[in-house]
This record gives C-alpha cells, structure tokens and sequence, in this order.
C-alpha cells in the first residue's frame, strides 16, 4: 500500500464537513473557522495496550479510538467541532483493513458533529490510533473543569457502568455463557462506546460544578476530581447503576456486580458534581434536551481530607492506570 494512494482513498470516505471547514485533506493543513474558545484534546489507542486486533473489526477499532478522544470534550461540555488523526500502521495492514477502520471512524464523526479534517499516515511495528479532537464555545464560563466541586454538591454518573468491562470479559472469554443479547450488548459497551456530547452540555448548562469522563474507572476518575477540586467525594456502592449483565460477568470473575462496575473504566460515561438544588435544572434540562441516558446520583461532595471514599466497600478502590 503506497502512502499517496492511501491518502486519495482516505479523501473518499471522509466526509468534508460543515461551513467551518475552509481546507481540509490535500492542503499541508486544515483550515477552519474559529469560534469563541477551542477545546482541544488528544488520545491514543495501541494494539496490544488498549485493544486486540484479532478480538474487534478495523471498524470498531476506528469507532473506538474516536469516542475515546470525543468524550474528553463531553466532559468539559464543549460543542463538537473537528478531528485529525494520526495512524501508524504494520506491515500487512492492507488498504481494506485500514478504510474500514476509517470509516467506523467517520460514521461516529458523523453521527457526533465531528469532521474529520485531516491528520497524517506513517509505518509503524504497531497499529496506533491518535485522534486530536477540538470542540467549540462562545463563552469560557460554560465549560465545566474538574476543579470546581464545592462540599453539598452531590455526585452523579450518566447512563449505567460496567458494560465495557463487562463486554471485555465477554471478549477474551471470561465471563459465563449470557443470554445472547445481553452479551451483544456488553460487548457493543466496550467495542462502540458512546460519547455523551449532549448530556455533558446539559449538564454544564444546568450548572455542574466539576465533570470528568469515566474512562479508567469510577474509582479512578472520582478521585480526580476530588484531588483537583480539593475536595472528598464519598459515593455509596450500592448506589451506582449496573449495565444488565454486570452481576453475572463480576461473579464469574470473582468480584461484586457494584466494585467490578466502579473500577473495570471504559464506559465513557459522565461523573459529575451538580448543586443539590440543581438537581431539578438538571432533570428538566436532560428532558427538553431529549436525552434519554439517566443522570443517578451516587454520593456528596463533604467536608474533609481530599480523596475518594466508596461506601460498602470493604477495601480501598482503584481504576486503571498505565505502567509508563
């Protein structure tokens, strides 16, 4: 597969965008129209650390490396704008494999808002997937960071946890045999995860004090928030939504349906402090909104020590974290 071939045949499955985009593919740089502030963000997925070629379709892989770096901007409640990605790929990627892994890719860029606007191909020993993503905003003071959780903010997740972790189970072959569609749908979790754009700009717009993505585990991502926003969340175990199949995929793995849920990450769902007197702007956002995932809450914001306490747990949780 030649670089420039590849380069032309990418040029047709992407789609050009919207009235923002000036230049795009074939120029040495995109150009777009700036709004207010941009939001940037960046993240890789490599064969091997964040996903198996053999175990997901290119498809997957593409939708996946985007809804990664897409949620970034859901947490900050920033609105969708522009991609680019940076694709490294081994010998014997052929040019079928790579389009499909683009165009799952770009049904998610369409889907979300997102115009994929540009990026780079090279070689590599490893697939290695980069998606840089820029979302917008007219006024700074409707992001929402991390830092902002006061103590009487309640703590809340959108949608339910564990399905990625569970659908991974289901993948490398640990969990019990499921009925059929529930192990589909674990699998969807994890394989196609959903970025919540439009619950992160409700929830910024309902006044959430601090917001962060769950992609390495509740009990790693609440715990950044409570370091950053100097503060000590505390969340009731028993208290966090399960995706269906969670239960029966923890006990196989010898763990609680609730702990398996707050550590496995990659659910990409939203955690968010919100003003308990809040909570009714936020339930009435999400209706006029039309969004249809839950926002539950799942513990407070308190007084003392800053960190992160799980309530009915009989030891101290963690998330994932990477060994660099």
């Amino acid at each position: 597969m030649r670089e420039l071939e590849l380069i032309d045949a990418l040029e047709t499955v992407l789609g050009r965008g919207g009235p923002r985009i000036v230049r795009w593919l074939g120029d040495d740089a995109a150009v777009v129209r700036a709004r207010g502030y941009a939001v940037t963000s960046i993240d890789t997925m490599v064969d091997g650390v964040h996903f198996r070629r053999g175990e997901l379709t290119p498809e997957e892989i593409g939708h996946r490396a985007l809804a990664a770096a897409v949620s970034d901007l859901a947490a900050m409640g920033a609105e969708p704008g522009e991609a680019y990605l940076s694709l490294a790929l081994p010998a014997g990627a052929g040019t079928d494999e790579t389009l499909a892994l683009v165009r799952g890719a770009q049904a998610l860029a369409a889907a979300t808002g997102m115009t994929i606007a540009g990026g780079d191909v090279t070689a590599s020993t490893t697939l290695t997937v980069t998606f840089t993503v820029v979302g917008w905003t007219d006024d700074a003071a409707q992001l929402v960071g991390r830092d902002g959780a006061v103590p009487g903010d309640v703590v809340g997740v959108t949608g339910a946890l564990g399905g990625a972790g569970a659908g991974l189970a289901v993948i490398e072959g640990r969990a019990p045999t499921l009925d059929p569609a529930v192990a589909d749908s674990v699998r969807a979790r994890y394989a196609r995860p959903q970025p919540r754009l439009d619950a992160g700009r409700a929830l910024a717009a309902a006044g959430a004090t601090a917001m962060i993505d769950i992609s390495d585990g509740l009990a790693s991502d609440a715990g950044h928030l409570a370091r950053r926003s100097r503060a000590r969340i505390e969340i009731a175990l028993d208290a966090l939504p399960l995706e269906a199949g969670v239960i029966e995929v923890a006990t196989a793995c010898g763990e609680g349906g609730a702990t398996f849920a707050a550590t496995a990450g990659e659910d990409y769902e939203l955690c968010a402090c919100v003003p308990e007197s809040g909570l009714k702007v936020v339930e009435t956002t999400f209706a006029s909104r039309s969004i249809t995932v839950g926002f539950t809450v799942v513990g407070r914001v308190v007084e003392g020590e800053p960190g992160v306490v799980f309530r009915g747990a009989n030891a101290a949780l963690a998330g994932y974290e990477h060994s660099i």
